[in-house]
């Protein structure tokens, strides 16, 4: 098969596994080369980047990047269609409206990253650290089971569901068990995202809105939620413990499970 024919291929896979709504991690082999493997060196990246036009961006789709040290490139606008990047290193990179969508980022190291207008749709981010990464404004609709985002801003990002074209499934975030401690999400749209049992303690949620969102068990200690819109949000057994602006909250009252939390 040529290479045009197998990059179609796996696109198509690709949208198959996603219609099953973000469950793309079915049946595939996480450790056979096409996932931990890279066909390109670090030095082929940056050449291709360096080649790039505003015109025509560098275009990595259904590449294998995986256990590449991309730490500190300026990978702004490029296109990483359905790569596999396992274990990659962005420590520090700037990706700012990098299309990242149907991406492989399991593991992968976003430290101090930017991402700012970033494209993640569908994308695969278990276990990603991107500890003081700068997600303003990204789209993001990610698997980020268990990652870390602690001092990281996610402000003005949609991470929501569309619910005017659920074609896809439910398509949104997914923070179930992440790290989420002091990040910025004044702003942020994250309604129906899945942040059971994540730790958000000390977060800005400022105007961000939580309609719908699931937050059992999740770790709200010092939150900041002045103009936060808890419309239909599940605080089944979350800890709520010395929120400030609560009174200035929006639709607290229509959250469900209030009686469930824990105030102390």
């Amino acid at each position: 098969m040529t290479r045009m024919g197998s990059t179609i291929a796996l696109l198509l896979s690709l949208s198959v596994v996603a219609a099953t709504a973000q469950d793309m991690m079915r049946d595939v082999d996480l450790a056979s080369p096409d996932m931990v493997s890279a066909d390109m060196t670090r030095a082929d990246v940056e050449a291709a980047v360096a080649r790039a036009t505003d015109a025509a961006p560098a275009d990595f789709t259904a590449r294998r990047l995986s256990n590449l040290d991309l730490s500190r490139l300026d990978l702004s606008g490029v296109i990483f269609r359905a790569a596999r990047m396992n274990k990659t290193s962005f420590d520090g990179a700037k990706l700012d409206r990098a299309i990242l969508d149907q991406a492989w980022l399991l593991e992968a190291d976003f430290t101090a990253a930017s991402l700012r207008g970033a494209s993640l749709f569908a994308a695969q981010m278990r276990r990603a650290r991107l500890d003081g990464a700068d997600l303003a404004g990204a789209r993001i609709a990610a698997d980020l089971t268990g990652a870390t985002l602690a001092g990281a801003s996610i402000a003005g990002a949609n991470l929501g569901a569309d619910m005017r074209n659920q074609s896809m499934g439910l398509m949104r975030a997914v923070l179930t068990s992440a790290n989420l401690e002091r990040v910025n999400a004044r702003d942020a749209d994250l309604s129906r995202v899945d942040l059971e049992f994540a730790s958000l303690r000390g977060a800005d949620l400022s105007g961000a809105s939580l309609k719908g969102a699931q937050l059992g068990g999740a770790d709200l200690t010092g939150v900041t939620l002045v103009g936060t819109d808890f419309e239909g949000a599940d605080l089944a057994s979350a800890k709520l413990i010395a929120p400030i602006g609560l009174d200035k909250a929006r639709n607290f009252d229509k959250a469900k499970n209030r009686d469930r939390l824990i105030r102390e």
